[in-house]
């Protein structure tokens, strides 16, 4: 196996996968957003889905699931009032309404724990609906 980072609280291990994909996103712009998924069988959290550098939100929305819980990373670049290029790097854990109630709970224990593996995020949104992470909120929320 390859190296894994153990959330102690869960007992669940982050691959190192999802940490070099985070850096990659976050240091070199090589990707737009990243979604992990926990597999419960082998208790990792893993890359599900990595969106490149021209892939937008409404990508990142589009491919999570209705039905079951995901974590995602997405990095929102903007330009500030006073024209200056920014970027902002968004958590997002998403619980839609239709996921198994153990899923719902796993993966808000688990949370924290893959937070602190990806140092560098800026803001939270916590979503159990599209409305609740729509674009205009992302927006609102980096300036």
């Amino acid at each position: 196996m390859a190296m894994a980072f153990k959330m102690a609280t869960t007992g669940m291990w982050v691959t190192e996968e999802c940490k070099s994909s985070f850096w990659e996103m976050k240091w070199k712009k090589g990707h737009r957003y990243i979604v992990f998924k926990i597999d419960e069988g082998s208790r990792l959290v893993t890359v599900d889905k990595v969106g490149g550098p021209g892939e937008g939100y409404d990508d990142l929305a589009a491919s999570l699931p209705t039905d079951d819980c995901r974590y995602a990373v997405f990095d929102f670049d903007f330009v500030t009032v006073d024209n200056c290029r920014k970027s902002k790097i968004f958590f997002i854990a998403w619980a839609p309404t239709k996921s198994r109630i153990r899923a719902k709970v796993l993966y808000a224990t688990s949370k924290d724990g893959l937070r602190r593996v990806l140092d560098g995020i800026h803001y939270e949104v916590q979503a159990t609906d599209a409305t609740e992470m729509g674009f205009d909120i992302i927006q609102d929320r980096a300036k």
